[in-house]
């Protein structure tokens, strides 16, 4: 018990240390990308923290995984190197009990993962694509502030004095559209969004101004004086880091479900706990480390095994949704061929050949 209590603090701590420092790089490149897309009106800024929250779970359950892995060969690679594991093979330590032992904090990790994927992850998802939907439909005026040039669509740039308390009703407004054909400027008292009834696309109703038309650099330009004018809006964009409509489903409702892309949402789910069990039977035998070598020997290959795993698995996935892989055997193929791995990691090629010759006389 003793042995069994230091070898988890040893692998949980670990993991924790190393799972933080790698869900702080992605969520930071995470929230770079969303940032971009804010400053281009894809996202309104103030729900770019909400965004993040809501995501934190699914980013989470693929961490997760990759830190305990991390985690066995740091803890258990620092034991090689200062032969602890002899002594605790001298004290009747064997490799098969010695996984046995791993698999019992495996065991944990993988109902927290799976916590996290089952049911988290789709409240997370779901909450991620209501924020989308908000921002669809949104209209730029709410991301306007008084006083600063921002941008309007991907061509329009957009300068008020002042905004009403409803944000749509714009007043002191210059407004500069950037084209191929030449540039339009126009300056108005006030503006306004309008709806067209018939056509069901949005205007920007500009009231009392002047609009100047022309080409940069041409002595060739056009000045109108209106009292009222409309510029067509387009549709506002939103940011292509939107999840996939089947992770905002509940898992009881992809049970339910009869389409491909639930039925491979659920088996996705399900994997992230199996994950965690199967790359610590990796772990373990890679864990082994001669001291003339060095614990961080195997530590890139580890690295890059887990990320072929992650791969093949939403290849697969992509595949089942597409019509182009069977759902069954599906993502159970790929868990499949890695435990496959992992047994030819522990007992060579030429044992595994035995054991399974001895299994099948």
């Amino acid at each position: 018990m003793i042995i069994y209590r230091y070898l988890a603090r040893e692998i949980l701590l670990t993991m924790v240390a190393v799972s933080g420092t790698l869900l702080l790089i992605i969520m930071s490149g995470r929230f770079v990308k969303y940032l971009a897309e804010a400053a281009t009106g894809k996202l309104a800024v103030d729900v770019l923290f909400a965004i993040m929250f809501y995501r934190l779970p699914g980013f989470l359950e693929l961490v997760i995984p990759l830190g305990f892995l991390i985690a066995i060969l740091l803890a258990y690679g620092r034991m090689y190197m200062d032969s602890e594991m002899v002594v605790l093979s001298a004290c009747g330590m064997s490799p098969t009990r010695l996984i046995a032992m791993t698999m019992v904090p495996a065991a944990v990790v993988a109902v927290l993962v799976g916590s996290m994927s089952l049911w988290v992850s789709p409240w997370g998802a779901a909450k991620t694509e209501q924020l989308f939907a908000e921002q669809r439909s949104r209209n730029e005026f709410t991301m306007l502030r008084p006083g600063h040039f921002q941008r309007i669509g991907d061509t329009s740039f957009a300068y008020v004095q002042n905004v009403s308390a409803d944000r749509r009703q714009l007043n002191k407004l210059f407004l500069a559209q950037l084209g191929p054909g030449g540039s339009t400027v126009a300056v108005a008292e006030s503006g306004k969004q309008i709806n067209h009834p018939q056509y069901n696309q949005r205007y920007l109703e500009l009231h009392n101004g002047v609009r100047y038309q022309g080409r940069p650099g041409s002595a060739e330009f056009q000045i109108t004086e209106f009292a009222r004018l409309g510029q067509h809006l387009p549709e506002p964009e939103v940011s292509a880091a939107q999840p996939n409509a089947a992770d905002a489903k509940t898992t009881l409702s992809l049970f339910a479900a009869a389409g491909l892309e639930s039925r491979a949402a659920l088996q996705w789910r399900i994997s992230m706990p199996i994950m965690v069990l199967v790359v610590a039977l990796i772990a373990v035998p890679l864990s082994r480390t001669n001291p003339r070598q060095g614990r961080y020997l195997k530590m890139l290959p580890a690295i890059i095994l887990y990320l072929v795993y992650v791969a093949a698995l939403s290849s697969v996935r992509s595949s089942i949704e597409g019509g182009e892989f069977p759902l069954m055997p599906g993502l159970w193929l790929v868990h499949s061929l890695f435990l496959l791995i992992a047994a030819v990691v522990f007992w060579g090629p030429e044992r595994l050949l035995r054991k399974l010759n001895r299994s099948g006389q």
